[in-house]
């Protein structure tokens, strides 16, 4: 088993209010699905509004980041837990189907320590 990020970019769901809310239902969904199935990691939406994070630096001091061309790219990921990367593809197209919305597919590299 392999894990793999699926991931959308900021700003990419542009959905009226009634097509979000029908989005959350079927995104919901895929998730339930890929829970049931087994393979379901995590996910989570980014939270872009005004203040979308923080930069920490390896003093540990954090300063906000409030400019929008600094905006996360990423708007929101899911990590499956799948046999192949094909499987990793066809959870991607149910999740793309549910948010509206293209999916990058990563390869998270294994680390037997995590």
């Amino acid at each position: 088993m392999a894990r793999y990020l699926i991931s959308f970019a900021d700003g990419t769901m542009n959905l009226s209010p009634d097509e979000l809310a029908q989005a959350a239902v079927d995104s919901h969904a895929v998730v339930d699905e890929a829970k049931q199935a087994g393979v379901w990691v995590f996910g989570a939406g980014i939270d872009s509004g005004e203040v979308s994070g923080v930069t920490v630096s390896t003093d540990g001091r954090a300063v906000p980041i409030t400019e929008p061309a600094r905006r996360p790219p990423v708007g929101g990921f899911s990590i499956v837990d799948v046999a192949s990367y094909e499987e990793a593809c066809g959870w991607a197209a149910k999740i793309a189907a549910g948010c509206r919305c293209e999916q990058e597919v990563w390869e998270l590299m294994p680390d037997d320590a995590m």
